[in-house]
């Protein structure tokens, strides 16, 4: 009798927010297969509850088939031997041995990157930044991240933490953050800056209080801003050209220091598109040292939307597993 053959073996990359996990098993070509996703509850959360929810989510993907390699991909600081998470404003995590952990839950090698590292991998490879030599990624969600592709590495720095431009201050003394600072620059162009802007102008001026409710302000999400944008809802517009503006302030500075040949912005908030990058390039261009005698980069969109992170996460997996190791499927 001729025995069921095996089920191939599958490559999963799993992308850890401040809100939720995304998993995915993710093919050589970077098209992904089944998914699924769990919540996670925040900072505060015993740092066990959250690798549960992990350890489910790409459970759940690979639905029974062998697991070749996990990439994932984490909000926070990690460290340059991508062993562990050392810092995350949205989550627990403050050194704890993740890598080695998950290793052992899933019976299967753990390549650990910073999300943003993953989702400028996954566009550098399969997206909007194909061809690109020196690539700045800005990914605007809950908060900001950030990553450089530079003639085909990833650039993590000394410690393993480059990118995190979200916390470079932009207004001495401003808004708190998260990171325990003050006026970081995802205070002014994120998310949570995004609703803040609407919540603002609402309570600022009580003619608009006929649209924007008390009950829709008090459940007011990031998506919520970019659904009316979409519909012309002007306060929504507004607070999309305001998030624009504190944008391009930022990228003005990081071409300054970085110039590179590409800016792509992605996560939730660059669902809105032009919106959103047009008054973004318009302050870069503006907010440029010398931009009259210089190449100023393109800005462009992520093409890989809400899953370029374990796409990202998924390949870096399958290429690290290839160099290191013979592979397991």
């Amino acid at each position: 009798m001729t025995g069921v053959p095996a089920s191939p073996g599958v490559y999963v990359g799993v992308d850890i927010g401040g809100t939720k996990v995304l998993a995915g098993v993710v093919d050589s070509n970077g098209q992904v297969g089944r998914t699924a996703g769990r919540t996670t509850p925040g900072r505060t959360a015993d740092v066990r509850i959250v690798e549960d929810a992990l350890v489910d989510a790409v459970l759940d993907a690979a639905d029974g088939r062998t697991i070749c390699a996990v990439g994932v991909a984490a909000a926070g600081f990690v460290d340059v031997r991508r062993q562990s998470v050392r810092f995350a404003p949205h989550l627990p995590w403050r050194g704890e041995p993740l890598r080695e952990s998950l290793e052992r839950r899933w019976g299967a090698p753990v390549v650990l990157d910073n999300d943003a590292n993953a989702a400028a991998w996954a566009e550098w490879r399969f997206g909007a930044a194909r061809g690109s030599r020196a690539l700045v990624m800005v990914t605007l969600g809950t908060g900001i991240g950030g990553a450089l592709v530079l003639d085909g590495d990833i650039y993590r720095g000394a410690g393993g933490m480059a990118g995190e431009f979200g916390h470079h201050r932009v207004v001495p003394g401003g808004r708190p953050c998260e990171c325990g600072l003050s006026g970081c620059w995802e205070q002014y162009a994120s998310g949570q800056a995004l609703v803040r802007a609407v919540r603002d102008r609402v309570t600022s001026d009580p003619t608009l209080e006929g649209t924007w409710t008390g009950e829709r302000l008090a459940a007011l999400t990031g998506p919520m801003v970019t659904r009316a944008a979409g519909a012309d809802d002007p306060v929504a517009v507004q607070a999309f050209a305001e998030v624009g503006e504190w944008l391009g302030w930022g990228m003005a500075t990081l071409v300054a220091a970085l110039d590179p040949d590409l800016i792509v912005v992605g996560g939730g908030v660059s669902d809105a598109g032009e919106l959103l990058l047009a008054p973004a390039r318009e302050t870069m261009r503006r907010r440029i040292v010398g931009a009259a005698h210089r190449i100023t980069p393109d800005v462009l969109r992520a093409s890989l939307g809400p899953q370029a992170g374990l796409i990202g996460a998924a390949e870096l997996a399958r290429s690290q597993v290839a160099i290191q190791q013979a592979p397991r499927c």
